[in-house]
């Protein structure tokens, strides 16, 4: 397995919260930043599906269905991992886009346990869901500490014939 970077994060800022928290789809974006989704969910496994929507939604913006099953199993474990050890009741999930044509999918929670791949038998129900991210991301994933806990992300990238032409950075399509 493929060594996973742990980030110091020197700012950091909410992305979404107060009365909107849960109820939405935030699309977070600003001059110099990435154009990025974002959703604070209950941290609730019947919302696993809500963040495989959110990130099928912004690949389908950004012209990056390429990615779809990978990026959705990626949330699907980052978010699996969220509502098995996190604290409090709310997560926040994101996806960003990276050009020309990677996605960073990330979940915040409140825990300051950073994670680590396990090693498990071959009947083991579950902990495979950090090397399944891994292999999907090509190890490119980490975690970064937060004060108040954490964000662990992954990147993937689509390449050759998957790659798709990307929506421009700012989200917009032509139409003929």
């Amino acid at each position: 397995m493929t060594e996973h970077r742990v980030t110091p994060v020197v700012e950091s800022r909410p992305v979404v919260g107060g009365a909107a928290a849960g109820r939405g789809l935030e699309v977070v974006t600003g001059a110099a930043d990435p154009p990025s989704f974002a959703r604070t969910l209950p941290r609730d496994a019947q919302q696993v599906r809500a963040a495989r929507l959110m990130v099928s939604q912004a690949l389908d913006t950004w012209g990056l269905t390429a990615l779809g099953d990978s990026a959705r199993l990626v949330a699907t474990e980052l978010m699996s991992n969220a509502v098995l050890h996190a604290r409090r009741r709310y997560v926040c999930v994101t996806v960003t886009r990276r050009p020309p044509r990677r996605v960073q999918i990330a979940v915040v929670d409140y825990s300051p346990e950073l994670p680590s791949p396990q090693l498990y038998g071959g009947y083991a129900e579950s902990g495979r869901g950090l090397a399944i991210v891994d292999a999907l991301s090509g190890g490119r994933w980490g975690v970064d500490p937060l004060p108040w806990g954490k964000r662990v992300w992954a990147e993937l990238e689509a390449f050759g014939a998957l790659a798709e032409e990307p929506a421009p950075l700012d989200g917009r399509r032509e139409t003929v």
